[in-house]
Order: structure tokens, then C-alpha cells, then sequence
């Protein structure tokens, strides 16, 4: 699927380039100033946070601002344009590469699948859009009234659509996850970064239909702005994280669990967590509770040995746990990460999904380590026998898969 796309996207580019330099471009002027918004935006571009392995959906909103106001261009300063569908592909195409020159020098280029959606979800806002208006269509049908923001609207929400079925499906190739829930997540993304670069979107193309090219700089800034707010957001985030990757560490430094339990464990859970389908919020819940799941043996006076708590009695399980829990709730993470951390030791029944995946990964990681050679098997026997009341049936035929995919 990936190389079908990648293979659209590129076969499309390059005919849109070959295209537009064999019959020159129209309007040269717009193009460039559109063409040197849309590189700037790369340029500007952050690298894109990662959560459980995925990339950040739009790291250069600016860019994909100003392409879909091209695309979306009817007037400039209340004269009719004629660029067509191609001279727009080509355009963008070809201001995405260069701006994204720079950072391939540096060693962080986009990743293809950016690359193959800007392409894709541009040449459909611009196949929706331009043929009915350079062939009056538009006018006749909605006029110049309201009715024309509102087909705008109309062929954004679809653009969104679409970008954020292919982003589903290019994700999914990639990693195998299911599609559900990938889907889902794309969706939600739309009412954050994406409906601010839709609507930036829009509103620069009405603009520059009024007011010429001087509206480009003018409706840029808020977005570059909030690009930046972004920025620093997700370097917080970044650093919030390495903090509670820290403090898990704390138990493998003072020599409670071995070196890369918790980390194990945490890429483990996610792992499962997306084989089951949860969100992206559960799964930043999952991955901090994983990460901080031991922190309550910082407690005992004597480390257990090889810190394997999935084989002490239930009820020195659930005390570990329950301390690990009001540690965590000293942290300032959230309260949700707490109760997973909390109720690890509990029956299955009485667990949240999130609390069965961290207990099932725990003990899968204490037991083939402890198994010998035959770890693998050893665990996973080991872990069906305890479906009755410790282990999760589902979590565990999913731990199964996983650990079968490698």
C-alpha cells in the first residue's frame, strides 16, 4: 500500500512538473509568492512528536496551509486566476521539496508519508475545486454570496476526510495496527492543528481574492505563531516525558529491577495497547504507567529478587502497587496514570483495559527472563495458565500476536 501510494504521488508530481514546464506557468507571480509560502513553511517546520511510535500528523501547518489556499484560489485582487490542477500539484510539489532541502541536510527531512499526503490531499482539493470554477460552473451554482464559502467549506471538510483516511492507511501499512482506531484518531486530530490549517486555508484564498498577494503575510502570521506554540508545546512534552522516564529508572539505579525492565515493559504495553486498539490518549496513559509500574518497590526494605513481582502472594503485590500509586500521584502526572499503577495486582475483572496490559507485559518480562532459553514459551504458557483470575484471555492472545510479530 505504502509503495502504491508513494508510487500515485510521485507518477503525479513529476507529470505535473513536466506538465507545467512544457507549457509554461500561468500567473508567475502568484505562483512564486504561493511557492515561497508554502517552502517557508517547511523550512519552519518542527520534527513532529512521537506518541507510541507515531510521527505528528502536520508538522509544517503553515505549508499545508498555503497549498490548500492555492488550490482553493479563485481571484487575485478581484481578477479571475487560470491556473489549473497540475500547475497547482507541481507548484506544491515543488516548494515542498525545497523547503524540506535544508532539513534533509541536517538529517531531518519529512518522512515519504508527509510527503505522499501533501501531494495526494492537494491534487483532490484542487480536482474539486478549480474545473468548476475556471468553467463558470461555480458562479452559476453558488454565486459569489455565501454560498461560495460555504462550497469552500465543504471541499476543506472533504480534504480532511481524505487526508485523514489515507494518513489511517499509510500508518496502518507501515506498522500493521488496526485501522479502527487509527482512523479514529485522525478524526480527532481534525478539530485541533487541522481545522486551524483548514480554516487558514480558506481564509487566505478569500483574502488574497480581495486584497492580492499582501494578504499572504498578513493571514501567515497567526498561524506561524501558533506553529511556534506548538513548538514549545511539544518540547515540553518532550521534557515531561524524559522526566518520568528518569524517575522510572530510579528503581533499576537502585538495584530493585534490572537494567531496561521498565522500558521494556512500557514498549511492550503500548504495543499490546495498539494491537487492542486504544486511543492515543489511553496510550500515553499506558506508556507512563508501564514506565512508572515498579515505582512502588522503592518502598521495600530488601529488594525482591531480580525484581519479580509477579511471583510474590497477591495480597504483597497489591501493597507494592498501592504505594506505587500514591507515589505517582506526587508527580503531577495524571490521575488516570495513578490508578493503572494502582490496580496492576488487582483480579482482571476489576481491572481497566490499560491495568490488565501493564500487569500482563510485567509479568511476561520477569517470567522469560527468568525462563531460561525457552523464556518466550515459558511466559506465555505460564501467563494462559493464569487467565482464570490473574491474566486478561484477550490481553494475553494479543501479547501472543505481538511478541510473534517481533
Amino acid at each position: 500500500m505504502i509503495v502504491a501510494a508513494a508510487g500515485a504521488a510521485g507518477a503525479l508530481a513529476v507529470y505535473a512538473l513536466g506538465h507545467t514546464l512544457w507549457y509554461g506557468v500561468t500567473e508567475r507571480g502568484i505562483a512564486l509568492a504561493f511557492g515561497i509560502l508554502i517552502a517557508v513553511g517547511e523550512l519552519a517546520r518542527w520534527g513532529g512528536r512521537k506518541v507510541s511510535g507515531a510521527v505528528a500528523r502536520e508538522p509544517a501547518p503553515l505549508g499545508a496551509a498555503g497549498a490548500l489556499a492555492y488550490a482553493l484560489l479563485g481571484e487575485s485582487g478581484g481578477e479571475p486566476t487560470h491556473h489549473g490542477v497540475l500547475q497547482i500539484i507541481a507548484v506544491v510539489s515543488a516548494a515542498t521539496l525545497a523547503g524540506a532541502v535544508p532539513h534533509v541536510a541536517i538529517g531531518g527531512g519529512p518522512s515519504l508519508d508527509h510527503l505522499v499526503r501533501r501531494v495526494l490531499t492537494v491534487g483532490f482539493a484542487a480536482v474539486c475545486f478549480q474545473p468548476l470554477y475556471n468553467s463558470g460552473e461555480l458562479e452559476d451554482l453558488v454565486g459569489q454570496g455565501p454560498l461560495y464559502a460555504v462550497w469552500m467549506v465543504v471541499v476543506l471538510a472533504l480534504t480532511a476526510l481524505c487526508d485523514a483516511v489515507l494518513s489511517a492507511v499509510l500508518i496502518r501499512a507501515r506498522t500493521h495496527w488496526p485501522y479502527g482506531p487509527l482512523l479514529r484518531d485522525e478524526l480527532r486530530a481534525l478539530v485541533g492543528i487541522g481545522s486551524a490549517v483548514g480554516a487558514t486555508g480558506a481564509v487566505m484564498a478569500l483574502a488574497v481574492a480581495v486584497a492580492g498577494l499582501w494578504a499572504l503575510p498578513v493571514f501567515s502570521a497567526p498561524l506561524l505563531l501558533t506553529q511556534l506554540a506548538f513548538r514549545r508545546y511539544a518540547a515540553v512534552r518532550t521534557t515531561y516525558r524524559q522526566t518520568i522516564t528518569s524517575l522510572a529508572r530510579a528503581t533499576e539505579i537502585a538495584g530493585y529491577t534490572p537494567a531496561g525492565h521498565a522500558r521494556r515493559v512500557a514498549v511492550l504495553s503500548c504495543a499490546v495497547g495498539r494491537d487492542l486498539g486504544l486511543s492515543e490518549a489511553d496510550l500515553t496513559v499506558l506508556e507512563y504507567a508501564a514506565l512508572m509500574h515498579d515505582i512502588g518497590q522503592l518502598s521495600l526494605v530488601d529488594p525482591i529478587p531480580a525484581g519479580a513481582t509477579a511471583l510474590l502472594p497477591t495480597a504483597e503485590q497489591r501493597r507494592i502497587a498501592l504505594l506505587g500509586g500514591a507515589v505517582v500521584r506526587q508527580t503531577g502526572v495524571p490521575s488516570d496514570v495513578a490508578v493503572v499503577v494502582e490496580r496492576q495486582a488487582d483480579p482482571y475483572r476489576d481491572q481497566p483495559l490499560t491495568a490488565r496490559i501493564v500487569r500482563t507485559a510485567n509479568a511476561y518480562d520477569e517470567l522469560s527472563r527468568l525462563s531460561g532459553p525457552s523464556g518466550v514459551l515459558t511466559a506465555l504458557e505460564r501467563l494462559r495458565l493464569g487467565t482464570g483470575h490473574d491474566y486478561h484471555p484477550a490481553v494475553v492472545e494479543s501479547l501472543s500476536r505481538v511478541v510473534g510479530q517481533g
